[in-house]
């Protein structure tokens, strides 16, 4: 059973937005990019600089 404000919001233009703690409990990923996705997929990477001396 989903719980308002902790699986899921309502957003602005009316739509459910699924939280980080869902797709926890879900257990995977669904690779559709998802705004609260603790797995990051679809989110650029951080690229570390290499300083050259």
């Amino acid at each position: 059973m989903l719980k308002a404000e902790i699986d899921y919001y309502i957003n602005a233009d009316g739509n459910y937005v699924f939280t980080r703690e869902y797709h926890l409990k879900r257990g995977h990923c669904c690779k559709n990019k998802c705004l609260h996705c603790p797995w990051n997929f679809g989110r650029p990477k951080c690229v570390k600089v290499i300083k050259k001396k």
